[in-house]
């Protein structure tokens, strides 16, 4: 089990190096000068101009740039904003926790749905239900984000009144921070009614975000699934007159979970990607709107060392689906 972290670890390397390349190119690419942009381009004396320079580092080849940019990643200075005038990761761990809870509440609203949604239209396959469910999967994953989100706003918060448009808890609740959670945090405090405003906040945002991750997880669960139910050692377990239930629950389902668990593993990144949508949609004050007021306020600082810290997240979590690979499968470890 070991040699199989470490492995994946040795995997991971590469991968690194390549992101923190991007990142650091991504900024120096864009058009226009990074030092006007950031000082604003009117009013700018030379004399400044050059300070900024040597300030944010410009001043040096761009190879000694990017040696002295991975110098300070490994140190854990990931830069200033120049919004802020904060540490990016301290911005980036508060703000974190936020998108945190909303992509998990997402994320299990897909799995509690999108699994047996997908085992169900495979035992019953080519019924009204298989049908049904597959339809509805098909619509899910094809609407655009900010169409769904906008066209759930308009319903449930404009028409019937039931939700809160945006923000994570009722302006009339605050408190000190704990986790961060804010759902977590109201039961810490013992304030029922703030948990509940938490709750009817996250419902709108969490069901645009998970609606993509839930039709991809019932397709790819209803496909594994039915590949595995050919199987002879699902045949001869009928044979020998086990269960309908058992059969699929035991038998069945653990060996079809694997590519459900790669899908589940790869649907992270798109929620990283979904919450930039769905954070502005919702005014969700995450990682996905501070990325997007980033850019809008030209604070390349953010972006560079945004982009970074949210691969290295996704990274993070397609190390833990391999891991869970060798744990449904002892034959993967073995291998």
């Amino acid at each position: 089990m070991l040699r199989y972290i470490l492995n994946r670890l040795a995997l991971i390397i590469p991968t690194v190096i390549g992101i923190s390349i991007a990142a650091f190119a991504f900024v120096r690419l864009l058009p226009g000068d990074p030092i006007l942009a950031m000082a604003g381009e009117h009013g700018v004396t030379p004399e400044r101009y050059e300070m900024l320079k040597e300030q944010f580092g410009y001043n040096v080849p761009i190879w000694q740039q990017y040696i002295n940019y991975v110098l300070d990643i490994l140190q854990g200075d990931f830069g200033t904003s120049l919004s802020t005038k904060r540490p990016v990761l301290t911005d980036f761990l508060t703000l974190f926790p936020a998108t945190v809870e909303l992509a998990l509440i997402a994320m299990l609203l897909a799995i509690i749905i999108g699994i047996p949604a997908g085992i169900f239209a495979a035992v019953k396959r080519g019924s009204w239900f298989d049908q049904l469910t597959m339809g509805v999967a098909l619509t899910g994953y094809s609407m655009p984000i900010f169409w769904w989100g906008l066209l759930l706003i308009i319903f449930f918060s404009g028409t019937l009144g039931w939700l809160p448009v945006s923000g994570r808890i009722a302006l009339n609740f605050f408190f000190r921070p704990i986790t961060g959670f804010m759902t977590i945090d109201s039961l810490l405090y013992g304030n029922w009614k703030a948990f509940v405003s938490a709750i009817r906040h996250l419902i709108l945002p969490a069901i645009v975000l998970g609606t993509i991750p839930l039709a991809v997880i019932a397709r790819q669960t209803r496909s594994a699934m039915l590949e595995v139910l050919g199987e002879d050692y699902v045949r001869t377990a009928r044979a020998k007159g086990l269960s309908p239930s058992r059969v699929v629950n035991v038998h069945a389902l653990r060996n079809a979970l694997i590519p459900v668990v790669t899908t589940i593993g790869l649907q992270v990144g798109m929620l990283m990607a979904g919450a930039i949508l769905t954070e502005t949609i919702f005014s969700w004050p995450g990682i996905g709107k501070w990325m997007i007021d980033s850019i809008a306020k030209r604070d390349y600082v953010v972006v560079q060392s945004g982009l970074l810290l949210i691969a290295l997240i996704v990274m993070a979590v397609n190390l833990l689906v391999d891991l869970l690979y060798a744990v449904i499968n002892p034959r993967i470890r073995v291998q």
